[in-house]
């Protein structure tokens, strides 16, 4: 049996293991490659459910799927019902966008679904962490048991976590720690942040209606294109000056939708985009900010409003005792010049819903491969990582559980 442990590498007196083994290391880039190419969008990850549930039952463990059929937790080691575990939770869904990426053998094989926010390299650094810490608990070298989460639908607002919660993910957890890629990191190091490290990020869709009519006489009707326009143009402007500059409160419009013929007042109009909100209280307030922007503008047009502010996530708030904990176990693996200073995105994350009710943390995993001068981002069809980025997140989990059992 190959074993998936290298002492190679440890320091003397030094309990966390070596590197990994050219074996596992080959094993996770062709898993996180076959994920790659079969990508499945939220709570609908059976074949990915289906993946990793076979590779933790021939390590001798016993994952459980969750309720909804997608998803499923593991716990490594026997949890003793009173000493909190670490909890480290993967995302697993993909997204509704072509796989646009050329020169690859493990581009995407379904149309219009991609692996684009990396979410396939979260799973393989969950599930390599848990080989290798099952490994350690038959060594009788786990000092305390830790749950691996493999959680659905993350991109799904309000996000596959409250389910998970709901389904009592967290029973037992005293602290939580999860990676997400950043192709603005370099492979081998990783961003921290104590605090805020997402944006809340909220859906917002709005319907306005009107009688129609002649283009030729619009004083006669409600002008609905111009109307919709407005909404679009103004309703950011106008909450702008509502809040606080520094709550970095923002409006984004990604459809409009309204008419079909030229010469025509159309009697319907659609616009729909995200609110994103850097600040946890300004954040609670948007809602009530919002629809008192959109009644105005939509009254100063005559036109009727109709709003569906879809509630999203709350930002995630890294505690500070868990980022000092990565920190930790990043320094031990790969020193401290691995570590760097990250900013708070506007980005959402379902993984803040665990942290309103466990402490924990979020680190950024570089996945940009050094030297690297091209400008990526995620959710695009092209996006890429640089896979050595898998052993370090790998590592990096492996030696947090350790040091997390130490106390």
């Amino acid at each position: 049996m190959i074993s998936l442990v290298s002492e190679a590498g440890a320091d003397a007196g030094d309990d966390l293991p070596g590197t990994l083994p050219d074996a596992l290391r080959a094993e996770l880039i062709a898993f996180r490659r076959d994920l790659h190419m079969h990508p499945e969008l939220g709570n609908q990850e059976f074949r990915t459910t289906a993946a990793i549930k076979a590779r933790l039952e021939k390590a001798g463990l016993t994952p459980r799927v969750l309720p909804g059929g997608t998803g499923l937790i593991c716990d490594i080691g026997e949890w003793d019902g009173v000493t909190p575990m670490l909890a480290m939770r993967a995302d697993i869904d993909a997204l509704p966008i072509p796989d646009a990426k050329t020169g690859v053998a493990y581009r995407s094989t379904v149309p219009d679904r991609a692996h684009a926010c990396g979410h396939d390299v979260h799973t393989t650094v969950v599930l390599g962490a848990g080989l290798v810490l099952a490994e350690l608990d038959r060594r009788g070298r786990l000092p305390r048991a830790v749950r691996l989460l493999f959680q659905p639908a993350e991109e799904v607002l309000p996000g596959g976590a409250a389910d998970a919660i709901k389904a009592g993910v967290l029973r037992g957890v005293g602290r939580m720690i999860a990676v997400h890629c950043d192709p603005k990191v370099d492979a081998g190091r990783i961003g921290l942040r104590v605090g805020p490290i997402t944006s809340a990020c909220d859906r917002l869709e709005i319907a306005l209606d009107g009688p129609g009519g002649h283009t030729a006489r619009p004083h006669l009707t409600t002008d609905l294109v111009t109307a919709v326009a407005k909404v679009a143009t103004e309703v950011p402007a106008v909450i702008a000056r509502r809040v606080d500059a520094r709550s970095g409160l923002s409006v984004t419009w990604g459809r409009i939708e309204s008419g079909h013929a030229c010469n025509v007042i159309p009697m319907h109009a659609e616009i729909a985009g995200t609110v994103r909100c850097l600040d946890l209280n300004t954040w609670r307030e948007a809602p009530d900010l919002i629809h008192a922007a959109v009644a105005d503008i939509a009254d100063l047009h005559g036109a009727k409003s109709q709003i569906n502010y879809i509630r999203g996530v709350p930002p995630v708030v890294n505690d500070g005792a868990v980022v000092e904990l990565l920190a930790n176990a990043m320094t031990a693996r790969l020193g401290p010049h691995s570590i760097e200073d990250t900013e708070q995105s506007l980005g959402g994350e379902d993984f803040s819903w665990y942290l309103e009710e466990v402490p924990g943390a979020m680190a950024r995993l570089g996945v940009r491969t050094p030297g690297d001068t091209v400008k990526r981002d995620l959710h695009r069809g092209d996006f890429d990582v640089d896979e050595s980025a898998i052993t370090v997140g790998v590592e990096l989990f492996t030696a947090a559980a350790l040091m997390d059992a130490k106390g």
